[in-house]
């Protein structure tokens, strides 16, 4: 690898959602190589781009056409790339700020509501069946509850123990500096691969993206929007649960969403 590629790979979060750790977050780090040094592209405004990639994804969707899914299902994959581009751009340049991190996760977890609202709206319109809105609303609802517990439960241990965030920051600083490597080994590359599969039942937004995409592609909007419902109610009902218990037992650990 020549220094440019190396410092990129770097950027990459060693810990990565599923779909974004071995193919979207790489396609990003591809893309950054050509264009990170490009002074008045900044992070922010790779993350608009994102956002509105996204929303641009969402009126094809609405066409309700095979041709209108299929440019969603691109989009879709192209706003994820450009979703960790900025990060890794920031990174790169060390200029990563709180209002950048604030605005990725805000447009986030916005987008996930509008691609799977306008996903059970569709199914809805084609099928004259009232249920895909219905589970689209349940997998959106159980989303959020993730996300929302997750934030209540970092401030019930700020509340505690005013360094928690410290402490947590230092371990994924430690596990980070133990897994990074610029060197390639395909043993260990083979390996890593087979450990991310792994994370397919996390359900976490790569996950979703991937299977969003996935079902525009085949033309399977309910069949998705049930695996969408059912994964969320269930890690929602079980995040929730194991958070209350942890906080009960009072152990610090890293809360995931």
């Amino acid at each position: 690898m020549n220094d440019r590629m190396s410092r990129l790979w770097a950027t990459k979060t060693k810990d990565d959602e599923w779909w974004s750790s071995f193919v979207t977050a790489p396609m990003a780090i591809l893309v950054n190589y050509v264009v990170v040094d490009i002074r008045w592209l900044t992070p922010n405004l790779i993350t608009l781009f994102s956002f509105v990639t996204a929303i641009v994804s969402v009126a094809f969707i609405f066409t309700g056409e095979t041709t209108g899914f299929v440019i969603a299902a691109v989009l879709i994959q192209l706003s994820h790339v450009l979703d960790c581009m900025d990060g890794q751009m920031a990174r790169y340049r060390k200029t990563t700020s709180a209002s950048g991190s604030y605005f990725d996760k805000a447009t986030d977890q916005l987008q996930v509501a509008l691609w799977f609202g306008a996903v059970g709206y569709v199914a809805y319109d084609l099928s004259a069946d009232v249920l895909p809105i219905l589970l689209a609303f349940i997998g959106v609802a159980f989303y959020s509850l993730r996300g929302y517990t997750k934030y209540v439960a970092i401030q019930v241990e700020m509340s505690r123990d005013s360094n928690y965030l410290a402490l947590i920051s230092e371990q994924d600083a430690e596990k980070q500096a133990e897994e990074s490597s610029t060197e390639f080994d395909l043993k260990a590359k083979i390996k890593w691969f087979i450990r991310e599969q792994r994370k397919i039942i996390h359900f976490n937004e790569g996950v979703l993206i991937f299977m969003l995409s996935l079902a525009l592609l085949l033309d399977a909007l309910t069949p998705m929007l049930w695996v969408f419902a059912v994964s969320q109610v269930s890690l929602g009902l079980f995040r929730s649960w194991q958070r209350g218990r942890e906080i009960e037992l009072d152990r610090q650990r890293r809360i995931e969403k």
